[in-house]
């Protein structure tokens, strides 16, 4: 089962994280079977960017991104080019090595 190493973040995942996660599975849902909390307002239906995450690693093994998700990153904070949504980018067969931006455009966070 492919492995997603999720680098160190000071809220969400502070000594950082290897988790599995079977091939098909959103990064977004394994983080959160994991408990590593990442914010995603619109329950991860693709239509806010506070699941964006920065693919440091393994990006080709993901699936490609498709139209809507490329427009909405485009407001994401800290866009790079190996940027993605966390709910819309979907498990390989390869491990992947992720990094969840330190901030994100959400002005209403719960829990918080």
């Amino acid at each position: 089962m492919p492995v997603i190493k999720i680098l160190p973040h000071a809220e969400y995942c502070p000594e950082g994280a290897q988790i599995s996660a079977p091939a098909g599975t959103s990064i977004c849902e394994a983080l959160l079977e994991n408990k590593i909390n990442i914010e995603h307002a619109c329950d991860m239906s693709c239509a806010c960017t506070t699941c964006h995450i920065i693919v440091r690693e393994g990006l080709s093994s993901l699936n490609e991104a498709e139209e809507t998700e490329e427009d909405l990153l485009d407001r994401a904070w800290g866009l790079e080019p190996n940027s993605r949504l966390s709910c819309q980018a979907f498990m390989g067969k390869l491990d992947v090595v992720i990094e969840i931006p330190k901030y994100t455009i959400n002005h209403a966070k719960e829990n918080h």
